[in-house]
Formats: structure tokens, C-alpha cells, sequence
């Protein structure tokens, strides 16, 4: 009998031939996805207007049916049945695509006279429905499944230095993006053989071609520090064997996601506008702070009266709890919160801390504990769901802050932002922001201040409400919460 070598035998499978994931069962199971979520959003629009007026006629609307084609095709027209989308983006081009289609379908009831026979709000019920219906079963159909083996595109990656380590751990880390490493190459021998995340490092670069036989299409350089003339000659060689190479440049730390690419009669250039830094996307900004704020006036309002009741049941003290932090142009301000501690507290962590010297460390390095000794009954519920941060919607209608924008921090804090802080100060800090929605508290505090600066270098209004929306998904399943 040969002997088994245990080493080989936990390392990590190579890429096979049929063992890839597959592009087009991914495109296919998104375009089921979004057929499904616009044929129920008209549904669900025609039976809404029907309830409001039991004369509208149902079969009218049957002769539609085959416009829910064009939204598929509008959606592919726009690229949206690729990988490696960003989300923010990805609602963008649904958004303005199905706006489109929405277009198309009343210039066409308008030209064939037949405006009068549909319901305008029918139309209407359904864009809403699309516009909102559509992104959120994509949501869900990628929960669901990017972590599957055969979601997405492979790619190799080429460079398995920092640059090409940090990059398998960040699609690793987002599955939804749809890019999935099987393999990195590295001309290093120090560097073959070893495993980033589960991928392994396959040989030198001249194990291209072997992968690309397999199947590969696609190809990451992540070689930032090449040289002019090794680079091009890299991208010349590699493009032959994979149809899609894509380079990470030497630019970390600018804009990544609106950067646009510019042609100077065969010189390539780079747009980078930091647009929360102009005027007026400033002024779209706190409109929506505005309008957002008063649309949930009402039902907030009941909530807050709610909890404050339960405050003052649980503990004695008082309902509200202030605290001075920094914001727009350095200028201090106080933050509201929900009381979540019990009275004392500041008593009650140095004699926690003084029983529990291991925790000290902790406390030093993210200035909070995971089971917090001052933290009160409701404090914990309230604290987990983020409601003990509802009463500072007061401080976004002042201006002081903004439903989204960076982690609000005190004066301690500043030398931990280094070099970004002045960016920090730029904007107004958010009740929500880029931190909250990637892991809050599991993650660490140089990891908050990069996302801290990922968001004023890279803000738009869609990034907003891609942050809001996952605010909604991180709130009801309290994930990093503590």
C-alpha cells in the first residue's frame, strides 16, 4: 500500500475542468429573478389599483404581458447580468433602466391612443413596485446562493504579493460580487504553494495557459509595483489567453467607484471627483436627509414614546443621554441617544475593569466590551438594534448630521484617524454609515477609519441608499451588534 501524504491531502483542491463556476447559470437564475419580481410587481400594482376602484378591468392589462420582456432586455443593455458590479452601482443602472422601460411603455399607450384605457395609477404602483422590488430579489437571490460553487465567474489572479492577497481576501469576503479566485500565480518560488484564503498559489506566471484550458476567462493583475514596459508586456501576453483582464493599479486611497476613464488620443486618463465635496451634491444630500426624516416622523415618533416608557420602567434615570462629538468642519456637537446604561457608569466599568484585568486590553483597543457590565435590560435589547440611536434623527434634522456619512467620534479619537482626519471633517457624520453595514463591531478600528474615507471619496446617492437599505438587513438580524 502507498503511503498517503497528509500534507497533500488537506491541501485545497486545484481547478478542474467542470468543477468552475458557471456564468451563465448565474446570468440565467438573475434573469428568472428579475422576471419573476416585475411580473409580481404589476400584479401586485393592478390588484392594489383594482381595490381602490372594483370597475377596473382586469383583462386589459393581460394584453402587457409580453412588455415584461424589455425589461430583461433593458437590464442587459445595461450590463447588469455580468459580475463584479458594485452594489451601488448595480442599483443605479436598474434604477434609470427600468425608469426607461417605464418611458418606453407610455410614449407607446400615448401613441397607439390607448393612454385612456390604463390606469395611471397602476403605472405608477408598478414603477414604485419594480424600482424596489427588483434590487431587493436580486438581494436575496445572492444571500441565498454567491456562496454556492457555481455563482459567479472564476478568475485567476496574477500577483500573489499584498496587493494580490488583499484582493482574494476582499472577494472572498463579498461573494456577491460574483468574482470567484481560484488560483493565484506568482513568479516568486517563496510564494508558490501557499494558500490566501483557501486559494492557492499555483506556480509562476507560465501556468497561464494551463488555466485558461480549463476554462478561466477572466484575470486579475495585481502587480501595482511593475514597471511600464513589464506591465504592458504582461498585458499583452495574458490578453491573448483571457478575454477579460482586468488591472488594479498603483491608486490605493482614491476613488474607486465613480472613476471614470478618459482617451487623450491614446493616453489613458482617470476621472476622480470627490462629489460630496461640490455644492451641489451637498445640497441632494441634505434634501434627502429632509425628506427621509419627515417621512418617518410619524411612525418614529410613536416609537420613541414607546421606549422611553420601557427606559424609565427598567432603570432609574433619565430617558435621554447626550454626549459631545465631532462633526462637520471640526466643530463640536451633542449627540442624542437612548439611556442604555445604568446610572453611574463610569463607576461601575473602572471597578469591571479593575476585577477583570484581561478585558483591559479590549477596552484599550476598541473602547468597548462585549458584555458590558453599565449596559441595562432594554439597554442591551435597544443597543443591538440600534434603536438607543433613533432620537439623533433630531440632530439630522438640525443639520448636525446626516442619515449616512461616517462614524461620529470624540475627541480621543482624532489621532486615530491620522492623516484622514481633515477628510473626516469634510462632511457631517451619519446615524448610519459604511462601517455599520460591514460587520460594526467585528470589525477593527483601522478598518472603520478606511471605511470612513471610502465613503466621502467615493459618495453618491446611490451608495445612500445602498447603505440604508443594508442599515434595514443589518438592524433585523443585529449582526456585530454589541
Amino acid at each position: 500500500m502507498k503511503a498517503v501524504d497528509s500534507k497533500a491531502s488537506l491541501e485545497p483542491p486545484r481547478p478542474k475542468a467542470g468543477y468552475l463556476p458557471s456564468p451563465s447559470r448565474t446570468t440565467l437564475v438573475l434573469l428568472l429573478t428579475d422576471a419573476i419580481a416585475v411580473t409580481a410587481s404589476f400584479l401586485l400594482a393592478i390588484g392594489l389599483r383594482w381595490l381602490w376602484d372594483r370597475s377596473l378591468l382586469w383583462a386589459l392589462y393581460l394584453d402587457l404581458w409580453p412588455a415584461i420582456a424589455l425589461f430583461p432586455l433593458a437590464y442587459a443593455l445595461a450590463g447588469l447580468y455580468g459580475v463584479g458590479l458594485a452594489p451601488p452601482e448595480e442599483l443605479r443602472r436598474l434604477s434609470y433602466a427600468s425608469s426607461l422601460v417605464f418611458v418606453v411603455l407610455s410614449g407607446a399607450t400615448f401613441m397607439y391612443k390607448a393612454g385612456a384605457d390604463y390606469s395611471r395609477g397602476a403605472f405608477v404602483f408598478a414603477w414604485g413596485l419594480v424600482l424596489f422590488l427588483v434590487p431587493l430579489s436580486r438581494a436575496l437571490v445572492r444571500h441565498l446562493w454567491a456562496g454556492r460553487p457555481w455563482w459567479g465567474r472564476a478568475v485567476v489572479v496574477l500577483g500573489a504579493g499584498q496587493t494580490g492577497e488583499m484582493l482574494v481576501r476582499t472577494l472572498k469576503r463579498q461573494p456577491g460580487l460574483g468574482l470567484k479566485p481560484v488560483a493565484l500565480l506568482d513568479d516568486d518560488p517563496a510564494k508558490q504553494g501557499r494558500e490566501v484564503a483557501g486559494v492557492r498559489v499555483e506556480g509562476g506566471l507560465e501556468e497561464a495557459p494551463r488555466l485558461a484550458a480549463l476554462g478561466v476567462r477572466q484575470a486579475i493583475l495585481a502587480m501595482p509595483g511593475l514597471p511600464r514596459a513589464r506591465l504592458v508586456e504582461l498585458l499583452e501576453t495574458h490578453s491573448k489567453l483571457f478575454p477579460r483582464l482586468m488591472v488594479i493599479p498603483d491608486l490605493l486611497g482614491l476613488s474607486s467607484l465613480w472613476v471614470e476613464t478618459k482617451d487623450f488620443a491614446g493616453v489613458l486618463g482617470l476621472e476622480v471627483r470627490q462629489r460630496l465635496l461640490l455644492p451641489g451634491p451637498r445640497g441632494v444630500k441634505r434634501l434627502m436627509d429632509l425628506f427621509l426624516v419627515l417621512l418617518l416622523a410619524i411612525p418614529v415618533g410613536l416609537l420613541v414614546l414607546l421606549l422611553a416608557l420601557l427606559i424609565r420602567l427598567d432603570s432609574p434615570g433619565p430617558v435621554f443621554y447626550g454626549q459631545w462629538r465631532i462633526g462637520q468642519g471640526g466643530r463640536s456637537f451633542r449627540i442624542w441617544k437612548f439611556r442604555s446604561m445604568v446610572r453611574d457608569a463610569d463607576k461601575v466599568l473602572h471597578a469591571y475593569l479593575q476585577a477583570h484585568p484581561e478585558l483591559q486590553e479590549e477596552w484599550a483597543r476598541d473602547q468597548k466590551l462585549k458584555h458590558d457590565p453599565r449596559i441595562t435590560r432594554v439597554g442591551r435589547f435597544i443597543r443591538r438594534t440600534s434603536l438607543d440611536e433613533l432620537p439623533q434623527l433630531w440632530n439630522v434634522w438640525r443639520g448636525e448630521m446626516s442619515l449616512v456619512g461616517p462614524r461620529p467620534i470624540v475627541e480621543e479619537e482624532v489621532g486615530r484617524y491620522g492623516a484622514l482626519f481633515p477628510l473626516y471633517t469634510k462632511v457631517r457624520p451619519g446615524l448610519t454609515g459604511f462601517w455599520q453595514v460591514s460587520g460594526r463591531n467585528d470589525t477593527t478600528y483601522a478598518e472603520r477609519v478606511a471605511m470612513d474615507a471610502y465613503y466621502v471619496r467615493n459618495w453618491s446617492p446611490w451608495l445612500d441608499l445602498y447603505i440604508l437599505a443594508r442599515t434595514v438587513w443589518v438592524v433585523l438580524f443585529a449582526k456585530g451588534a454589541y
